[in-house]
This record gives structure tokens, C-alpha cells and sequence, in this order.
């Protein structure tokens, strides 16, 4: 596995668990560059500071915070690390909740929880104590300058601590803008449509699932290099789903 991104400690109670931090998941999009249409060159992107109109240095750049008054308090990295305290190599688990209490829409990264020195014997009794309870850990973790809710939990024969979104984050539902629905289904639409998902139900299975879009933009990368220009397909209309009987109707013959 590769290098940590961050080592600590997890804390619950007066039991210390040190953990290194690893990555669960790999970014697989198709990345572009800004390039000069005519000529296909790399577009260069300079730091241009806005009062001597030059270009500044890497090592001379700093964060600024903008005032409400329109200036910019300047913080060196050190007074910024300085502000997460003793939450800079520590994760206490503050609470242990059901896992089904958590909607997914607080969940947001995933990463894998390696043992830390000497950290075998508690790392394996925090494992099997959230597994025999079918709990999750909550906790927050300070990284890469921000506070982050966590929840820890079992997977397999790893413990995975996954980075959560605080309530704050969320946008209330209640604020989108949602039409009134000119009628409530009726009985039989609505049992129809439970037997569309009744049909078609399966068990998940991620490995079933792949990123269509990503090999198609890949392909058409590939085509473009070997000089060819593909024939890029029309967009298909949105199928018009006014009549919502006629639609479950058909959906569920083309299942049977």
C-alpha cells in the first residue's frame, strides 16, 4: 500500500489506538489541460500580483483571509497548524451511534485505517468492539487546514474512517424549488411502480458497475490521436413521461 497522508492517534476513552491514514479510493477522471486551440501549446498560468502587476514566486505566496473591509489578514502556514491544537495527530471518538442512524448524505470520502507503532492489540480491539456492537465511531479530524466530522467504523479485517459533512453544510431541502404535483398517483400507479422495483431488484454488486462515460471520452481521445474524427451521436429527446400509467406499462413489459 502506499505512503500514509496523515499518522495519529484514535482515542476512545482512556484507549489510545495509533493509526496511519491511507487513501481508499483513486481518482480515475479523464483530466484536461488548458491548451491553445491553434496551435495545441500548454497554456502557462501565472501568479500575478494585483498591485505590481508582476509575477510572484511560489515561496513568496501566502494565505490571506479577506476582511469584511475588503483587506487580507496574511497567516504563515505554522499560525494556521497552530490553530488545530491537540487535534493536529489526535481523533477522539466522542460518540458510538448505529450505523442506520446516519443518512448517506452526510458521508463523503473514505479512507483506510493502517496500524501505527506498536498499535496492533488496540487497533484489533476497537475493530471487534464497533463489529460485536454495530457501532460507528464519531469523531473529528483536523486535515489539510480544516475540521472534519468522522465516523469510524468496521470493514472486513480494516477499520475505515470515513470524512463526514457537518449539518451546517447541507442544504435544506425545503429551500429547492420543487413544482406541487398537479395530483397524488393513484392506487394502482403506485402499485405498479412497486412492481417495477420489485423487478428490478438485485443485490448490490459494485463490481457490476463501470464508468461508461470515461471509456467513451478515452476512446474518443485515442480516435482524435490516430487523426480520425468520429462521428459524435445526436442527443436523444427527453422521453416525455406525461402519461405515467402508460409508461409503468410498458416498462414493466419490456422486463417481462
Amino acid at each position: 500500500m502506499a505512503r500514509s497522508i496523515w499518522n495519529g492517534t484514535i482515542t476512545f476513552g482512556l484507549t489510545a489506538v495509533p493509526i496511519k491514514v491511507h487513501s481508499a479510493t483513486e481518482d480515475k477522471s479523464v483530466h484536461f489541460h488548458q491548451v491553445h486551440a491553434k496551435d495545441g501549446a500548454r497554456i502557462k498560468q501565472e501568479r500575478i500580483c494585483s498591485k505590481e502587476g508582476k509575477a510572484v514566486p511560489y515561496k513568496q505566496v501566502a494565505k490571506g483571509y479577506e476582511s469584511p473591509r475588503g483587506k487580507y489578514v496574511v497567516l504563515t502556514q505554522e499560525e494556521i497548524d497552530a490553530a488545530a491544537g491537540e487535534r493536529s495527530h489526535l481523533i477522539e471518538l466522542e460518540d458510538f451511534v448505529c450505523a442506520a442512524e446516519i443518512d448517506p448524505v452526510f458521508y463523503d470520502r473514505a479512507y483506510y485505517l493502517g496500524v501505527g507503532k506498536d498499535g496492533a492489540d488496540a487497533y484489533r480491539l476497537l475493530h471487534d468492539a464497533l463489529r460485536r456492537a454495530d457501532r460507528v465511531g464519531i469523531g473529528r479530524w483536523v486535515f489539510h487546514n480544516r475540521e472534519y466530522l468522522v465516523a469510524v467504523r468496521p470493514l472486513e479485517q480494516a477499520l475505515v474512517l470515513q470524512t463526514m459533512r457537518f449539518a451546517e453544510e447541507l442544504v435544506d431541502a425545503g429551500d429547492l424549488e420543487l413544482p406541487a404535483p398537479s395530483r397524488a398517483p393513484s392506487k394502482r400507479e403506485i402499485e405498479m411502480a412497486g412492481k417495477l422495483v420489485d423487478t428490478l431488484h438485485e443485490r448490490f454488486d459494485p463490481e457490476a458497475f463501470e464508468d461508461g462515460y470515461r471509456e467513451r471520452v478515452l476512446a474518443l481521445i485515442e480516435a482524435k490521436a490516430r487523426g480520425e474524427e468520429p462521428d459524435l451521436p445526436e442527443v436523444e429527446d427527453t422521453q416525455d413521461n406525461a402519461d405515467l400509467m402508460a409508461a409503468l406499462e410498458a416498462s414493466l413489459s419490456a422486463r417481462s
